[in-house]
């Protein structure tokens, strides 16, 4: 599927813009929505959209939240509450906007903790999360440190210009809410305790950013069924890194769907 299958869907929520696009596909059935990382944004999915529509033929849609990609930036500086924000303020407004509703929501890293919490207040059709967080370890608040470091080095700084309108807006809305102190006792397991529609738990046997326990914790506290792929020689990103697989589970997991 080309690049020039995407189509653009303007919207916006509380009067500022979001950058949103769509490759479309069978309107009978329930769409993808992509909830992207904490670096992430619409071009950063970079292939996927197309291979998820691809293996599925359903619409997939992917939006850049505020401060990252093209989206305007935000209304006001993220403080630990932007996951409750984002899944339970800004997707119920966004999603009609889309004709997503009841969708199979996609997400990676804090894009896959925004779709549980928003999925356990929310009706869904299903979840695919790749590593998702649902509290905080230690394993991750460092390697965040050490990305910090790459950023004000400089060379992250640079490639993430490419991406984003306001790297600065990007990386420090989501590294200063990471690091900050008050965000370490930070747990969605009793929102995850909501969630009754089907999961698909995706991660890497190497995620530096995570251990497994996060999928684990997961799968103990939901109550609707649970799959769970681990990609093994995989890091943070199992989609890009190993695409294959990915596709697959998430292509069989989604079949059984409306």
């Amino acid at each position: 599927m080309s690049a020039t299958a995407t189509v653009p869907r303007p919207a916006s929520v509380d009067g500022r813009r979001i950058e949103a696009v769509e490759v479309p596909g069978d309107a009978a059935k329930r769409p993808l929505v992509l909830l992207h990382e904490g670096l992430g944004s619409v071009g950063l999915w970079r292939a996927l959209p197309a291979a998820l529509h691809e293996v599925t033929g359903r619409r997939v849609l992917a939006f850049s939240r505020f401060g990252h990609g093209r989206s305007d930036p935000p209304g006001s500086p993220r403080t630990p509450a932007f996951f409750h924000e984002e899944a339970l303020e800004v997707l119920p407004e966004l999603l009609p906007q889309l004709d997503a509703s009841d969708p199979i929501l996609v997400g990676h890293s804090d894009g896959g903790s925004i779709a549980l919490i928003h999925a356990a207040y929310h009706p869904v059709t299903a979840l695919a999360l790749i590593a998702p967080h649902v509290f905080v370890e230690d394993v991750t608040v460092q390697e965040i440190r050490r990305t910090r470091e790459l950023y004000e080095s400089g060379g992250l700084r640079e490639r993430m210009a490419r991406h984003h309108d306001d790297p600065d807006a990007a990386f420090f809305g989501w590294c200063d809410v990471w690091l900050h102190p008050a965000f370490r006792e930070w747990n969605i397991e009793a929102d995850a305790r909501g969630l009754t529609a089907p999961a698909l738990l995706i991660q890497g046997a190497d995620d530096p950013y995570g251990s497994l326990a996060q999928i684990d914790r997961i799968a103990a506290g939901v109550r609707g069924p649970v799959e769970r792929l681990v990609v093994e020689g995989a890091g943070h990103s199992p989609h890009l890194e190993a695409p294959e697989p990915v596709l697959a589970a998430i292509a069989a997991f989604v079949a059984r769907m409306p």
